[in-house]
């Protein structure tokens, strides 16, 4: 397959109802997938620090007028202000389809505070204010205790969540329960939730990535290519619980690592949010994307990740407890990583607002 056909992804949103996302909010490569059917985008620090890296020629001249305009904010501050002009940004390239989709489509996800993750007040309050950017905001925050919590507030004011930072069966099950009582809430005041579109993110490769380092620990002399599987197992698991239940959460698959977190989830009523260097992978590859998503997981691969410690706890619906979240392995992992993300890219900002005079 050549690059000049739109290829297998345009294929699978033009054909299954499996709709995918832009894991990046970058104008270059939100342009890309646009061309090729994506129907959304994502962002989070470590996304929007990487987009500022790319993309800082078309950014430094408003990143310096920002800083004239406002001279005493921190560089902090001055952050915050970037991050939110990089979602504005994504989400006007977005605002035709979600014009045309009543909102369902053509949201721009964006990612409260990290480091908050632990204060459901702080979480409420910018979730609050990103919300009011644009009307085509989609509202990341954490599965942890914290930000549960708030899911249901969120929901019953009209504001679609994308609850992020899980890798679990229970952590997407938990956010789906606090969206219908958020729903059923408004519906019982006869509030309008046809424009709403509430998601429930695993990030699947990051569920293999826990495996493996779960499995080195033990020791244990496991087939390695059967850990590839792991998010894979959970996320077909939870979709068929999503399914007999009729949440009206749809799940969301991130964090690739390999094809299956694409081919194992074609057919669902699911959508993928899938970094660009995957989607030219996958939009060069020869594949023809077919229904698999109800298709289970191999016995002897499932056995394998049975297998290993802290499996259960990702796939079985009651394998962890809410208040178990914040302490689950790829939870923490994850929180310290966009946490680390947040720094770097608050120093982007540093360089430009106190350049280095050596």
């Amino acid at each position: 397959m050549t690059t000049t056909t739109k290829g297998p992804l345009h294929q699978m949103a033009a054909t299954t109802p499996t709709q995918y996302l832009n894991d990046s909010c970058s104008v270059t490569e939100l342009a890309y997938a646009l061309e090729r059917g994506t129907v959304g985008a994502t962002s989070n620090p470590v996304i929007v620090g990487n987009v500022l890296k790319k993309e800082m020629p078309l950014w430094r001249g408003w990143i310096a007028r920002a800083i004239q305009d406002n001279p005493t904010l921190s560089e902090t501050e001055l952050g915050w202000k970037v991050y939110q002009e990089l979602a504005i940004t994504a989400a006007k390239l977005l605002m035709p389809i979600f014009e045309q989709s009543g909102g369902k489509q053509g949201r721009l996800s964006i990612q409260t505070d990290p480091a908050a993750f632990n204060n459901a007040e702080t979480i409420l309050t910018q979730a609050r204010q990103f919300d009011a950017l644009a009307p085509n905001m989609q509202i990341k925050l954490p599965a942890t205790k914290a930000g549960m919590s708030t899911v249901e507030t969120l929901t019953y004011e009209g504001i679609s969540v994308n609850v992020t930072v899980s890798f679990s069966v229970p952590q997407v099950i938990a956010t789906a329960e606090q969206v219908e009582r958020g729903l059923k809430r408004r519906t019982m005041e006869g509030k309008v939730n046809s424009t709403m579109a509430p998601l429930a993110t695993m990030m699947v490769g990051r569920t293999d990535d826990w495996l493996k380092v779960v499995a080195k620990k033990n020791g244990l002399a496991v087939n390695q290519d059967h850990l590839e599987w792991g998010g894979v197992a959970c996320f077909k698991h939870a979709y068929r619980i999503f399914e007999e239940r009729g949440y009206q959460t749809q799940l969301l698959s991130a964090a690739y690592r390999n094809f299956h977190h694409w081919t194992e989830f074609v057919g669902g009523r699911v959508s993928l949010t899938i970094p660009h260097e995957w989607q030219v992978k996958f939009n060069e590859s020869s594949i023809n994307p077919v229904d698999r998503m109800n298709i289970p997981v191999e016995a002897n691969v499932m056995d394998t990740l049975r297998s290993v410690p802290d499996f259960d706890k990702s796939f079985e619906e009651h394998g962890m407890k809410i208040e178990e979240f914040d302490s689950y392995g790829p939870v923490v992992r994850t929180l310290r990583s966009f946490i680390e993300a947040w720094h770097g890219f608050v120093a982007l900002i540093r360089d430009i607002q106190l350049p280095n005079p050596d």
